[in-house]
């Protein structure tokens, strides 16, 4: 090329020694690239301008992630493969450390709360066995990372860097590195590159850690052809939460219910329904469970379509006129949950009845309706179907709140003291056998402050919870601003390291251990202990505590039931995981 620029020097040319479009063909050849110029100011540009790549990482990747390739998209997890694209430019293209932490704190504080109540439950019923079972899948690992050791000749450092990077925990990463710290002179010479293989293994396994739990749902969920609405269907089954709720109205017929208490034949049968009107001697009433039925009454119930027939053939006949028609003494209204008194008490504690003569029909919380109960507790943001007396109804209302405008309104000071406390949780130094100290972290101490907060709804005149939508948008900030950080602070280093052989092979060892835990969870959760689909897979982003693969569960189920899954497991294998790093680096 620079023979050629010689050869047509324009300095040298005038307008007859040339052709016109030759000379302009040598003028564009002795300019330097455009891209050449372009790079060096972007480059600029974005070191200098965080915010500008902060937004720029987030729009391009929300753009990727809705791209769908038979069925399959990345979603908001796209948002760290852009930023790994965009941190691989140069040293200086990251975004400030507080980026990620920040957003870290506020996704697992956030879903703590929302998965507060459903965590406690778990514990109750099978939450023991999905954390022994998370457990054995991490001990499984830990064994394939020490084989991978020997057959590659790793060293300790690398081998736990491996482990904290195929499970993709931070927590595990900083406590190999505070054991370094305490057992290594720092002026020795080898203290250098102790320190940083560890650092080094993490970044070069982490993509893989994300992309390899992502690719391990999509193929199995598709392979075994799984349907997350069934799933989610007898889910409501079990516990009373469907999103396909029916009215139906039945005319008693069947005489061995006489005198028999709505209570007692809901209790008797396992009946899934809530009764809510009934119809006794011509007297429209609420069907509250004392009330004894008799040939000949009406009673209005709700539940799923297949129970409220299955109710319905025991009792009777189903009516040709529902009874909600009628209003006339009587009303129905959905009503917003935005009144603080309410929150964190059950139906039972708020005397519906004695109050108001009224009762709740159904919940709705997000997207989906379920029956309630007298242990039902009711949460900011709430959706409520409330029967009462027309002339009852407007006290109702006041009692609920039903103010759309206080629901986007944070409580700062409960958010503010609640994360609080998960920070301070997460400092405290937790004792090991046989010394040495492991600590929850800023991942671990707000999740756990979260759920235990969620759990508890309000102490004194703090509600802890916060609106269903309030909730989803700051999780959403958290998590996008959380990937983009980490993304960005981990692309140089990555895309410096790739083409190195033996980074090659720590690469291969991350991907296999990755793949194996997550292939072998999903095939033995699914396939032996019968885990529903769309659980196991919060519980297997759980298991590697991976917030991005968390969000494509999310997206690929269209429910919660992922979180539930998730928050079962992260607090105990965020333990476990640093226990195996801090075993691996001390005892190889």
């Amino acid at each position: 090329m620079q023979s050629l620029l010689d050869t047509f020097n324009i300095n040298n040319l005038d307008n007859t020694t040339l052709p016109r479009r030759m000379r302009k063909f040598a003028c564009a050849l002795s300019q330097p690239p455009t891209w050449s110029i372009a790079m060096p100011f972007l480059i600029h540009l974005l070191s200098e301008n965080f915010l500008l790549l902060l937004f720029l990482v987030a729009g391009i990747g929300y753009l990727i992630g809705k791209i769908r390739i038979k069925g399959f998209s990345l979603g908001i997890a796209a948002v760290l493969f852009v930023g790994l694209a965009f941190g691989a430019l140069a040293p200086s293209v990251e975004l400030p450390e507080f980026c990620h932490l920040f957003g870290l704190v506020l996704f697992v504080y956030t879903i703590g709360l929302s998965s507060g109540p459903s965590f406690i439950a778990s514990l109750r019923s099978g939450g023991l066995r999905e954390n022994l079972f998370a457990i054995s899948v991490l001990i499984s690992v830990g064994l394939l990372v020490v084989g991978l050791k020997e057959l590659f000749e790793f060293s300790a450092g690398i081998a736990a860097g491996i482990f904290a990077g195929s499970t993709t925990n931070t927590p595990a990463l900083a406590n190999v590195i505070q054991y370094l710290r305490e057992h290594i002179s720092a002026n020795s010479e080898t203290a250098v590159k102790l320190f940083s293989e560890p650092v080094i293994a993490y970044s070069l396994c982490y993509p893989g850690g994300v992309l390899c739990v992502i690719g391990a749902i999509y193929v199995l969920q598709r392979a075994w052809r799984v349907d997350y609405k069934a799933e989610m269907q007898t889910l409501a089954q079990e516990t009373g939460e469907s999103g396909t709720l029916t009215t139906l109205t039945v005319k008693i017929t069947n005489p061995t219910v006489a005198d028999t208490t709505l209570g007692a034949l809901r209790q008797q049968h396992h009946w899934g329904v809530r009764f809510v009107r009934w119809l006794h001697h011509g007297h429209l009433q609420l069907a509250f469970d004392d009330a004894r039925l008799q040939p000949g009454d009406f009673v209005n119930m709700i539940g799923s379509p297949e129970e409220t027939r299955r109710v319905a053939a025991f009792l009777g006949e189903v009516a040709p006129r529902p009874l909600e028609d009628d209003r006339s003494n009587l009303d129905f209204r959905r009503m917003f949950v935005s009144n603080p008194e309410v929150v964190g008490k059950t139906l039972a504690q708020l005397g519906l009845r004695e109050k108001f003569e009224a009762r709740v029909a159904r919940v709705r919380r997000g997207d989906h309706d379920f029956l309630p109960n007298g242990n039902t507790m009711l949460l900011l943001g709430d959706r409520v179907r409330v029967v009462a007396p027309k002339d009852r109804m407007e006290e109702v209302s006041k009692f609920f709140g039903d103010s759309y405008k206080a629901l986007s309104e944070v409580d700062v000071i409960s958010l503010g003291v609640g994360i609080t406390l998960g920070l301070l949780l997460g400092l405290l130094p937790v004792p090991l056998p046989g010394g040495g100290t492991f600590k929850l972290g800023i991942a671990g101490g707000p999740l756990v402050a979260g759920l235990v907060l969620g759990a508890i709804g309000r102490s004194g005149t703090i509600i802890w919870s916060i609106p269903y939508s309030a909730n989803l948008t700051l999780r959403q900030i958290g998590l996008v601003m959380f990937l983009a950080g980490v993304g960005t602070r981990s692309g140089y280093e990555f895309a410096s390291q790739v083409s190195d052989p033996s980074s090659l092979l720590v690469i291969l060892s991350g991907a296999i251990a990755t793949t194996f835990s997550a292939m072998g969870a999903l095939f033995i959760g699914y396939k032996f202990l019968r885990i529903p689909m769309g659980r196991l897979i919060g519980i297997v982003s759980g298991i590697h505590t991976q917030p991005a693969a968390l969000a494509f569960a999310n997206e690929q189920t269209g429910n919660d039931m992922p979180n539930m899954g998730y928050t079962a497991v992260f607090p105990l294998v965020t333990i476990t995981k640093i226990l195996i790093a801090q075993l691996l680096i001390s005892l190889l």
